[in-house]
């Protein structure tokens, strides 16, 4: 039997499930088949890599075990690719959430766009560079396409609450932290600078740039000063599983001026820990944190580690804002409901901008002088 839709809902179609605990895909799946966007329904999961080469290896068995309880449990269809997505019935609004392969973007929009999805959610970057991110911008405006990015913290509660305080108190400076769980061994490291080989602004940090995109003028062309804290900072040329060295920041921290006056900082550390935060400080002193989770989601998380033991841990902390982003994203499809503090494509580009710009500045920083350890 097709998948079916109830009339205030979107057909979503999931590009890029992953491995389960793993990929960000399926942890997008498990929302969805909760129900817990009431304005999209997970009709097709397009997933090459488990269907095919990758069914036997790593996460393979486990992918598999998934797709077959998916199917009878909840009359999702499984495809190998875009392409073979049935015709749109008539009178349904159709989602694709892409959630794969960074590299592999520019060409599952355009097949996406070209199976009648008239909405696309597509998780960050977006694109492995800036000029193919602007040629996905101009496949969707001249095909009416609607582009949003799964830029979460844009709407998270910390980074809100660290705002509005904030804008209260003048002569603030706002502090946005970014942690992860992984060992500070090479092994670990290496293993994380391979899978997230487009480095860390355009991975991990990318989220932080697309609030300073957002809400503090930060674009190339307003960036007056960027100054790397080089007592935070580590940059490192580490090899990954296959063998191949690959360079990147596993901790940096950096203060970004406008030529429109205003400051802001970033710090992002892969070994820190599976708490981010934002803390506003004036004249040198922090007098306000926000954290993510809170002591409000920290039950939440509790509830969620039980039930998917083994899962990456930032699934958790963040799990209400993957909920709002999609079902805002949703609500837009099937209702035409706006989608309130959901990133555009045109700040994705600009974000991109930033981290393309960043990289280089902070890694030439950083090599005159020590690095810490």
């Amino acid at each position: 039997m097709a998948p079916t839709t109830e009339s205030n809902q979107c057909e979503i179609v999931l590009v890029g499930c992953g491995a389960p605990l793993r990929g960000m895909g399926w942890y997008h799946a498990q929302q969805l088949l909760q129900n817990e966007c009431p304005s999209g329904k997970l009709c097709y999961v397009v997933e090459p890599w488990f269907m095919g080469g990758g069914a036997q290896g790593p996460g393979g068995p486990e992918f598999a075990k998934f797709m077959e309880d998916t199917k009878n449990n909840h009359n999702v269809e499984f495809l190998m690719s875009v392409k073979d997505l049935p015709p749109l019935p008539a009178g349904r609004n159709r989602l694709a959430l892409i959630s794969g392969r960074t590299a592999d973007n520019p060409r599952l929009l355009k097949e996406a766009v070209d199976a009648n999805c008239k909405f696309i959610y597509l998780e960050k970057p977006g694109a492995p560079t800036v000029g193919e991110l602007e040629g996905m911008r101009e496949v969707a405006k001249a095909t009416g396409v609607t582009v949003l990015m799964g830029y979460n913290k844009n709407v998270c509660k910390y980074v809100r609450k660290a705002r509005e305080f904030a804008a209260a108190n003048e002569g603030s400076h706002v502090t946005f932290v970014s942690n992860n769980t992984y060992e500070s061994t090479a092994e670990s490291l290496g293993e994380c600078f391979e899978r997230n080989c487009e480095g860390m602004l355009k991975n991990m940090a990318i989220h932080e740039l697309a609030l300073l995109v957002s809400f503090y003028d930060v674009k190339v062309d307003n960036i007056a000063s960027v100054k790397a804290d080089r007592d935070f900072s580590s940059c490192q040329t580490l090899k990954g599983p296959s063998g191949k060295e690959f360079t990147d920041f596993d901790k940096i921290k950096f203060t970004i001026e406008t030529k429109t006056g205003k400051t802001v900082s970033v710090q992002a550390d892969r070994c820190g820990g599976d708490t981010s935060y934002a803390k506003v400080e004036i004249k040198g002193e922090e007098v306000f944190r926000h954290s993510m989770p809170d002591d409000d989601d920290k039950a939440n998380v509790e509830v969620l580690e039980k039930k998917y033991p083994g899962a990456m841990p930032y699934f958790f902390s963040q799990d209400p804002d993957y909920i709002t982003v999609k079902e805002r994203v949703s609500n837009n499809c099937a209702n035409g409901v706006e989608a309130d503090g959901v990133a555009t494509l045109d700040i994705a580009v600009d974000t991109l901008k930033v981290a393309e710009f960043l990289t280089p500045e902070l890694q030439k920083q950083l090599a005159k002088f020590p690095l810490a350890n």
